[in-house]
């Protein structure tokens, strides 16, 4: 355990690159331990080394929110570790089938979708959520999508039938969200999902109008910084509040 209970600790997954990496950055940034976790150890560790050549406090911890013996792995690794996680941040995401028309996807394909985008969220949270509760101002934001949103620019009414897999698990991601902020009422732990905007984190999508990796992060990095008082159970965008 650690010696350190005062010591802000801050779990992001899918974070060896993009906006999980920039994620772990910013959250280092302000003076707390990061753990990067991605599925790959390779990458992982090399991301989590990058960080601390900035002089950043982050450890790497391998983690496939899809699977549940990884999930136990990690949460067992955190338990030895420390008394106490503070920030949790579901990042890790698959899938954006922008080019798939609902009645021809692999179903298949859309249940691994919903494994690490749904379920991966979910698994990670239960598991890591005893550590939570030992925190003063426990915080779980959950990154979603606007392309989850009903009602929402581009959201599920404006696409037509493309975009499935995707589109409904960062629906069940919102919904997953208002379950969770429910749930833990009577605690100290907010729990909100936030839409990143379109984000320029594959190469050639600053030329399509995406906005830069950091301000993408930056409304994550917001929802985790949130004071006691601060919003649950709500869907934002750069601070915002977006439609369900």
């Amino acid at each position: 355990m650690s010696d350190q209970p005062s010591q802000t600790i801050a779990l992001v997954t899918g974070a060896n690159r993009g906006l999980g990496f920039e994620v772990c950055r910013q959250l280092a940034q302000q003076g707390m331990t990061v753990i990067l976790t991605a599925r790959d150890r390779n990458k992982g560790e090399q991301a989590a080394q990058k960080l601390r050549e900035e002089r950043l406090s982050v450890i790497f911890k391998p983690l496939d929110v899809a699977d549940d013996a990884s999930v136990i792995e990690l949460s067992q690794a955190l338990n030895a570790e420390w008394d106490h996680l503070d920030i949790l941040i579901n990042n890790a995401g698959m899938n954006f089938d922008f080019q798939q028309p609902t009645l021809e996807a692999d179903v298949n394909e859309v249940q691994q979708t919903l494994n690490t985008n749904l379920f991966g969220a979910w698994r990670v949270t239960q598991a890591v959520l005893p550590l939570l509760k030992n925190s003063q101002q426990g915080r779980i934001v959950n990154v979603s999508s606007g392309a989850g949103s009903f009602t929402g620019p581009r959201g599920i009414l404006e696409q037509g039938d493309r975009l499935p897999a995707y589109a409904i698990s960062k629906a069940a991601l919102n919904a997953l969200t208002i379950k969770l902020s429910r749930s833990l009422k009577e605690t100290s732990i907010l729990v909100n999902a936030v839409c990143p905007n379109f984000t320029a984190t594959y190469p050639g999508t600053e030329q399509m109008g995406a906005r830069p990796v950091p301000e993408g992060a930056a409304g994550i990095v917001w929802a985790a910084l949130l004071p006691d008082d601060g919003p649950t159970g709500g869907f934002f965008r750069d601070q915002q509040p977006l439609p369900w």
